[in-house]
């Protein structure tokens, strides 16, 4: 409560009296004391107080009987009464040789109520009001709760809502508030239009801002609600767009969100003018540091002459070379770029300037707005620390870092003076959002030799577990005639040290036309990241594996296996079931994944590639070496299109040292390593039932260009590709293999991709135009993209 005292002078006895006129401000009137400026009481007397004891009063006035006071100190008594918020009025007045004080009490809350919810639940509503039960009653906190319940709602798009307030006296001091809340209609987007874009069109932008227009499926994504926010987060999304892609000059002129009543949806409406496109000139460093040489920093660099000019690498490069002369013992260096254009052949030539800084210190870090996140999670991902030096360099880094965590809707961080000249305090603000997820998936396979069929999965993750910053996955999915499970834990900064740890337990199994396995496992895993798009993962994996026969291939009361008709299993196999079930593997695996992706649900640039080895033999059953490596570069060939193409690489190898290669270590044919095969439905063969083996070396490669499906509104999410795939699966040691051979498999087809809320599904329809005698056709293919 605020109070704003006003005094008259008076030569009789003190009168004070205060006057609600506004929620939150107090008007106070005092006469002074006698003209002497003091006065004595012999005793201090408490009316109206009905909760709180008359001794708790006289604590807070301070003053005491015996002693002088003057006008300051009923000043200070009356702002330290209406501090407690336990009274709505005070007044304090002389009477003879008594101090009076007359307080009126803030009712209590009994209960506070919601009526007329359903789509915001009680429990959410509570946490967003303050008025609470058992605590003092204010009408400034229920109008403000109100607002803050309509808040709620608009953030769930029903901008409409309408909330009233009512306050029931129950006696005794007591009030219950019920908050009436009528819903109303959801709120639509109808439109996100681009006005002013010529270079690229509106179907490419909408997929730039997260804004979408309202579909059929948007009660799953809720990704068509309109808010002031989101909308400024796409503006700023806009301009890196533009800012990366050479449009140096791009300005935002203006983004609405206007609201139709008769229809309850609202049009977007970005207004832009793009400018014109530039390539990189000269670019140079100029260092102003004795001792740093410039012409040793030419490998920081990542902009180039000639290359289409981009902000992103500006940053970049300014990043590099401020680790770099950092490391060189300069921790205030500071590197400014200065950027020349030249209108008529469109280029900006850059000096990178690298000088002394002014020397600043970090005081403290200050953070604000995480409920849930702890502390040390946020401050893990500064390289900044307090009493360090100060980086605006490393502080837009950190940012970056903790927009990747997906924790927050939004980060800011900004500074504020410190205590001393030198010294600044930085203020990180955040707003969380939730970050558990519940995802279906679901898919159809034919043929196979799991007889294929309907798949489903399912699964519940949470990415700031216990808001400690942990990854926690469980899962389970399966078809007809296959089971999985899985459960995933992942710490991201083991031992306070910016290096992942976590671990893996599964199950699968699988029915077979003749036999079943079941795999049982689990790993250790270790990941450091080496930059920011390279990291390192090492693990440690134990399986253990039981095969064992279906009715159709079982044993008579003699113990002889009986092949029937419908049981012809290649001796290969036979040997794995009989003489290698169960089976343990132990191995250490290492990979190096290398991601510049731009997009991960979305690619339209960058490269993700990765290579893992890993041994098996420290204890347990299997002795093998096994190398893969796979590889995609995406790159938009058409921005005005939207056209993306694709290469793919990929290739494999498993050598056994010490005994043979079972059956089941072979690598198999999938449609990863080509579409419009069978699963296991190429590559060497049994000669006398026809079983596919498996092979030991493999190599492939794709081709794709993707685009957006004609007439299909974009926020549909849906997509189109052609593609053409080769691949060969050759080299197998098994005694009655053939077809062991290079040989390669082609094939040619088309995909719909759709990026839906349950995760990215495509449909492949692919027809082999290479391929050999002994391979099984599968054209149609449906299920979870894992292209990369």
């Amino acid at each position: 409560m605020k109070a704003v005292f006003r005094f008259k002078s008076a030569v009789s006895a003190v009168a004070l009296s205060a006057t609600l006129v506004a929620p939150g401000v107090v008007i106070a009137q005092l006469g002074t004391i006698a003209a002497a400026q003091a006065a004595v009481v012999s005793r201090v007397e408490v009316r109206g107080n009905q909760r709180v004891d008359a001794d708790t009063v006289r604590s807070y006035i301070g003053i005491t009987p015996g002693q002088n006071f003057s006008n300051a100190d009923v000043d200070d008594a009356v702002k330290r009464l209406f501090d407690t918020g336990l009274f709505s009025d005070v007044r304090i007045s002389q009477a003879g040789g008594a101090l009076v004080v007359d307080v009126t009490e803030y009712k209590i809350v009994n209960q506070v109520l919601f009526q007329g919810n359903s789509k915001v639940k009680d429990e959410q509503l509570s946490q967003g009001v303050q008025s609470k039960p058992r605590q003092g009653f204010s009408q400034a906190t229920v109008d403000a709760d109100v607002e803050a319940i309509r808040a709620a709602y608009r953030q769930i798009g029903r901008d409409d809502a309408q909330v009233t307030a009512q306050v029931t006296d129950l006696g005794d001091n007591r009030v219950n508030v019920v908050f009436q809340i009528t819903e109303g209609d959801r709120t639509r987007i109808a439109a996100v239009n681009f006005v002013g874009n010529s270079a690229f069109p509106s179907r490419r932008l909408r997929d730039v801002v997260s804004t979408r227009e309202s579909n059929f499926l948007s009660f799953l994504t809720r990704n068509d609600i309109y808010d002031e926010d989101r909308r400024r987060a796409d503006e700023e999304a806009l301009r890196r767009f533009y800012y990366n892609r050479g449009y140096a000059d791009f300005q935002l002129i203006s983004s609405e969100g206007v609201l139709d009543p008769a229809t309850n949806e609202y049009t977007v409406t970005f207004t832009v003018d793009e400018g014109q496109r530039y390539t990189f000139g000269d670019v140079t460093i100029d260092s102003a540091i004795p001792g740093v040489d410039a012409a040793t920093l030419q490998s920081s660099v990542e902009t180039r002459q000639g290359d289409v000019y981009s902000a992103k690498e500006v940053e970049d490069t300014i990043i590099g070379l401020t680790e770099r002369v950092a490391g060189s013992g300069y921790a205030f260096a500071q590197v400014t770029p200065q950027g020349d254009r030249n209108f008529e052949n469109r280029t900006i030539s850059v000096v990178y300037t690298i000088d002394q800084g002014p020397r600043t210190y970090v005081e403290r870090i200050e953070i604000r707005g995480n409920e849930r996140t702890r502390d040390y999670v946020i401050r893990r991902e500064f390289d900044v620390s307090e009493g360090d030096a100060f980086n605006q360099v490393l502080i837009q880094r950190a940012k970056r870092r903790l927009e990747r965590l997906d924790f927050f809707q939004t980060v800011n961080i900004s500074t504020a003076p410190g205590s001393q000249a030198d010294q600044v305090i930085l203020v990180v603000d955040v707003v969380e959002k939730p970050t558990g997820e519940f995802s279906i998936g679901a898919g159809y396979t034919t043929g196979g030799s799991t007889g294929g069929g309907p798949t489903a999965e399912g699964s519940i993750a949470e990415r700031n577990f216990l808001g400690r910053g942990q990854f926690i996955r469980v899962g389970v999915g399966g078809g007809r005639n296959s089971r999985d499970y899985n459960f995933q834990f992942t710490e991201p900064y083991f031992l306070g040290r910016r290096i992942s740890a976590g671990f893996d337990i599964f199950r699968q199994t699988r029915e077979y036309d003749e036999y079943e396995s079941t795999v049982d496992g689990g790993s250790i895993r270790f990941g450091l990241p080496i930059t920011e798009a390279l990291t390192s993962q090492l693990a440690y994996n134990l399986t253990r594996e039981k095969y064992e026969y279906t009715d159709e291939c079982d044993r008579n009361e003699n113990g002889v296996l009986e092949i029937s008709d419908n049981c012809s299993l290649a001796p290969a196999i036979v040997t794995a079931i009989e003489e290698q079930s169960p089976w343990v593997k132990s191995s250490v695996s290492a990979a190096l994944t290398y991601n510049t992706i731009d997009n991960q649900k979305n690619p339209h640039a960058g490269v993700f590639a990765t290579f893992s080895t890993e041994v098996a033999g420290l204890g347990g059953d299997a002795q093998w070496v096994k190398f893969t490596g796979r590889g995609s570069y995406y790159k938009t060939l058409s921005e005005e299109m939207d056209i993306v193409g694709v290469l793919a690489l990929g290739a494999g190898h498993v050598q056994s040292y010490g005994q043979d290669l079972r059956v089941f270590d072979y690598f198999q044919g999938s449609d990863r390593l080509i579409r419009g095969f069978d699963y296991g439905g190429f590559g060497p063969v049994d000669a006398r039932t026809g079983d596919h083996l498996g092979g030991s070396t493999y190599f492939n490669a794709s081709a794709e260009a993707q685009f957006p499906l004609p007439v299909l509104p974009q926020s549909f999410g849906l997509k189109g590709a052609l593609f053409a795939d080769a691949a060969t699966l050759y080299n197998n040691d098994l005694r009655g293999a053939v077809g062991t051979d290079m040989e390669w498999r082609a094939s040619v087809g088309a995909s719909v991709i759709w990026a839906s809320p349950f995760g990215p599904l495509r449909l492949d329809y692919a027809v082999p135009i290479k391929k050999e005698d002994t391979d099984d056709v599968q054209n149609f293919n449906f299920g979870i993209s894992t292209r990369f």
